[in-house]
């Protein structure tokens, strides 16, 4: 054989060889990345709990073991249990995964998933991959038994949880008076073997005795399966011990001591504080990982809604596999524990005996009341009238308490979120603005005849109209003293648009609240734009388009007895851990505070002043009366008017008192406020430190 044929034999042999290591070396490596693969879509579908396709990927030999509809169901109820989310799998030591020889192959991986009881992480997991003939074909598979949920399981375990709901924060008043708090309730039901003895008399007698409609008894007993049970019918207060009583004699009739929200405050307080109630499914989405679940209670309005990130606390949780011997649990290893944290409690500015004073006050008349400390900002009521009772959602709605919602103007409305025309309680902040700008000289006196006015025959039928023309030169004083329309439509016009738009948002106007309640924005007119010299007109005397809420309205003349300044409205009580802060400073000079504060004054002190009936001997106040006219056009002659009453101490001020009433037309207009709000200062003063 010559030497360029040996040579040439020898390099083919070489290749082949190199080509059949290369075709061995590709079969082991494609059966690791086979492998791979597959597992990697089989974690993909659990992370997507698509538990069915998972199923499809399992050895011959599990599903001999388990049905599709018993692994499917066995994931759904774990999952489901322990509030599987957000879950993640991760193959451990990626890199020495090489054996790809053998028709086996173990591939390590870890969990993280957030669960009740927090984030889990767990490791130890290995999934056997084998591969098989499925359907004439080879592919690789997984065997599974228990411990691919986790590592510690063993065929029979269970996974349970434990829950430990959240003590949910209380809500008190500054004098630590309970607001809002958890408590007993009573809850009253049926043994129903004694009580069908006579059971449509006593269907019919405990109707009558808690005020309710036989078909709610009836309704109960037909939702029941087991007559051995305990049939609750209604939550009452422990307080109704006449009713618990009567209805206790009833044979049958049995009670458990529960856990529920109570709201000592009653009506006065209903929308303010709220209540809470079950989550819905709504709600139970919105609110998806943060610590809620079907049963979950849930702020539904007022401060219980405000401040329900505050309140509620954290959920505790224990998740463990319970290992069972002929029904019994024999061993249990925790997963993962969580204990429950408190909600915080919340000591609000606002006082008890001052709100039920103003909402009694206000006799569930249709209005809304506002009542802050002028040197804190502290809100120390906040009342919607009329209201409705927060206990009614712990308890039960008797047909006494639905007919009188029914029959109410509105309870569920929270008025004093809502903005409002001011009328003539808006000529403060007319008065200020010209003051500050030079526009409105106090002593000067400006010559009005008549009741009628207009700027020029260019208003057509526009005019602005007075009560009195007793004073025919009216200066600033008077003007407040007669609240004079005319006046100040004028001061208005004198200081013009855009400048009178400026000067009133320096009360802050057009701004949110810095207050955690929602309240509506007070505005000067739509779009923050005075259409023309009417409007502007208008709006100088507390029409046209000006809206303000009741505590704007309180706010903007606290300046008056707080160096011209505005505090930050809060609810906090400032011997709990927050200070006074200014929100608007200098909206009044000094010299125009002495001013204002004198001219507010008269309208109490002066006999022809209307606000005169709030004078209290031995105590300094000052006020302004107004009257908003709801007309829809000038021709409008029936429509109605609301009452407003702005009030507050002048010597160490203590409260700014701001109320409106609806619909006062018949029943004297703002005078039907004014002594409402006296006889509220009043009692307020007479208890308040001196």
């Amino acid at each position: 054989m010559s030497k360029k044929y040996l040579k040439v034999t020898l390099f083919t042999m070489l290749g082949i060889i190199l080509i059949l290591a290369g075709a061995y070396m590709f079969t082991i490596y494609t059966k690791v990345d086979s492998a791979s693969k597959t597992f990697d879509t089989y974690k993909n579908k659990w992370v997507k709990r698509d538990f069915k396709t998972m199923y499809s990927m399992l050895s011959v030999k599990t599903k001999e073991k388990i049905t599709e509809k018993q692994f499917i169901d066995k994931y759904n109820a774990i999952y489901k249990g322990i509030e599987a989310e957000n879950m993640s799998i991760k193959v451990e030591n990626e890199d020495k995964i090489k054996d790809g020889t053998k028709k086996t192959l173990n591939i390590p991986f870890s969990i993280l998933m957030n669960t009740a009881a927090g984030q889990l992480k767990t490791t130890g997991y290995q999934a056997t991959m084998v591969k098989e003939k499925v359907n004439s074909k080879k592919q690789w598979t997984i065997v599974w038994d228990e411990k691919m949920i986790f590592p510690s399981m063993k065929v029979g375990d269970k996974v349970k949880v434990t829950s430990q709901p959240a003590i949910r924060g209380e809500i008190y008043d500054k004098a630590k008076k309970p607001l809002a708090k958890n408590d007993s309730v009573v809850t009253l039901g049926i043994n129903l073997k004694d009580f069908v003895k006579s059971k449509d008399t006593n269907i019919i007698q405990m109707a009558k005795i808690l005020d309710i409609k036989a078909s709610i008894i009836e309704d109960k007993i037909k939702e029941n399966t087991n007559p051995d049970e305990f049939i609750p019918v209604i939550n009452i207060l422990g307080t109704e011990k006449v009713k618990i009583a009567a209805v206790m004699e009833i044979d049958g009739v049995i009670h458990m001591i529960t856990k529920g929200r109570i709201y000592p405050g009653g009506e006065a307080f209903g929308s303010l504080i709220g209540y809470i109630a079950p989550i819905t499914a709504e709600e139970l989405e919105k609110m998806k990982g943060k610590g809620y679940s079907s049963s979950s209670l849930i702020g539904k309005a007022g401060l219980e809604q405000v401040y329900e990130k505050r309140l509620k606390g954290e959920n505790g949780a224990t998740i463990y596999i319970s290992r069972q011997k002929d029904g019994m649990e024999i061993q249990k290893d925790t997963i993962l524990k969580k204990n429950s944290k408190a909600g915080e409690n919340i000591t609000l500015s606002v006082d008890t005996e001052l709100q039920k004073n103003i909402y009694k006050g206000m006799n569930k008349e249709p209005g809304a009341s506002a009542a802050i400390n002028p040197k804190t900002g502290e809100v120390l009521a906040l009342v919607s009238s009329p209201s409705y009772d927060s206990n009614a959602y712990t308890t039960y709605k008797s047909n006494t308490q639905i007919a009188e919602w029914k029959n109410a103007k509105e309870p569920f409305k929270n008025r004093f979120k809502a903005t409002y025309s001011p009328g003539s309680t808006f000529k403060l902040i007319t008065a200020a603005v010209g003051l500050e700008q030079g526009k409105i000289k106090p002593e000067e006196l400006v010559n009005i005849t008549g009741k009628e006015w207009q700027l020029n025959k260019s208003w057509g039928t526009s005019m602005v109209t007075r009560v009195s023309d007793e004073v025919k030169s009216v200066n600033l004083q008077n003007a407040f003293v007669y609240s004079d329309n005319i006046y100040f439509a004028k001061a208005a016009l004198n200081i013009g648009k855009n400048e009178f738009i400026k000067g009133s948002n320096n009360f802050g106007i057009g701004e949110k609240l810095p207050l955690d309640y929602p309240i509506a924005i007070s505005q000067i007119a739509n779009n923050s734009k005075i259409k023309n010299d009417v409007a502007l007109a208008d709006t100088g005397y507390g029409q046209g388009e000006v809206l303000m809420s009741p505590l704007q309205i309180a706010l903007s003349y606290s300046a008056v007895v707080n160096d011209g300044n505005i505090m930050s409205p809060t609810f906090e009580n400032f011997n709990e851990k927050v200070t006074s802060k200014i929100w608007k400073a200098n909206v009044i000079s000094t010299n125009n505070v002495k001013t204002l504060k004198d001219d507010l004054t008269q309208v109490i002190e002066n006999p022809k002043g209307t606000g005169h009936e709030a004078k209290i001997s031995g105590v300094n106040l000052a006020g302004k009366t107004g009257t908003a006219e709801l007309k829809k056009n000038a021709k409008d002659t029936t429509a109605e008017e609301n009452g407003w009453f702005i009030c507050m101490d002048t010597d160490n001020p203590k409260i700014v008192v701001s109320m409106l009433m609806e619909n006062v037309k018949t029943k004297g207009g703002s005078h039907h406020v004014v002594p409402i709000v006296k006889g509220v200062i009043e009692n307020y003063l007479n208890k308040a430190p001196k």
